[in-house]
């Protein structure tokens, strides 16, 4: 008798995580979606489908999720948030809220789930990150420096779980204008870009308007995970998104 795999996906309100959430279903797993706030109608109405509320920056939420959630093949963590400025524009709030959410999140919902995988000596975790890490952008340095570290972090924590028989890898999507960063990192940002940087900001801006060729879609995202979830020989970094790839062979 073959038991239906669970995976626990954070971020799942829009998305890579929503379509993350769609694919895993379709190929018959259970899911456990989670969001800040849980909206109907997003994702299929089934008895392999579970949306359940996570703040992952709330050690109770944290707790609450993990309980409620049970035994898990498989964790997820892409939740994340944008931040888009000059640094001279940032402020310490800021700075924290993407930390605390791109890579504190990051590593205490590993925490929070490893010992389950680590006892069955069974489980892998794919964390979503960015090829932003792989190429210098200006205006985005406290973003990269985030995902950056959740790299580092995936890599160490692969070797610490080696001998568990629980893997880690991580996702690199490439730049996916169909998601909600724009508009998240928007929100944190203001447009109150200092005056001295406007010049700079308004070229980079205009030359990422211009910019043709391949983009990243939630669809190769949700394919990447996907591997990386259930292929024991996919390497630690794995590039989604035809622009992804190419970023990643050239660097």
């Amino acid at each position: 008798m073959t038991t239906t795999q669970t995976v626990l996906i954070t971020g799942c309100s829009s998305g890579f995580g929503l379509e993350t959430a769609r694919l895993f279903h379709d190929r018959g797993w259970s899911v456990i979606a989670t969001m800040r706030t849980p909206r109907e109608g997003l994702l299929p109405v089934s008895d392999r489908m579970r949306v359940l509320p996570l703040d992952v920056t709330d050690a109770a939420s944290i707790a609450a999720a993990v309980e409620a959630a049970g035994p898990v093949d498989v964790l997820v963590n892409n939740a994340g948030v944008g931040l888009l400025n000059a640094v001279e524009g940032l402020t310490d709030r800021m700075i924290r809220e993407v930390f605390e959410t791109n890579t504190i999140g990051t590593i205490a919902m590993t925490r929070a789930v490893l010992p389950q995988m680590r006892e069955r000596r069974a489980g892998v975790v794919v964390n979503v990150t960015s090829t932003v890490t792989l190429l210098p952008l200006p205006l985005l340095q406290v973003y990269t420096a985030s995902k950056a570290a959740v790299n580092a972090f995936t890599e160490c924590l692969a070797l610490e779980l080696e001998g568990f028989d629980v893997r880690a890898r991580i996702v690199l999507p490439g730049r996916a204008p169909d998601t909600a960063f724009a508009d998240n990192a928007r929100e944190r940002m203001g447009f109150d870009i200092p005056e001295a940087y406007q010049p700079m900001a308004q070229a980079v801006f205009a030359a990422w308007q211009q910019e043709a060729g391949d983009l990243t879609l939630s669809g190769d995202v949700a394919e990447a995970v996907w591997r990386a979830a259930t292929d024991p020989a996919c390497p630690m970094r794995l590039p989604a998104g035809a622009d992804a790839v190419a970023l990643a062979a050239a660097a």
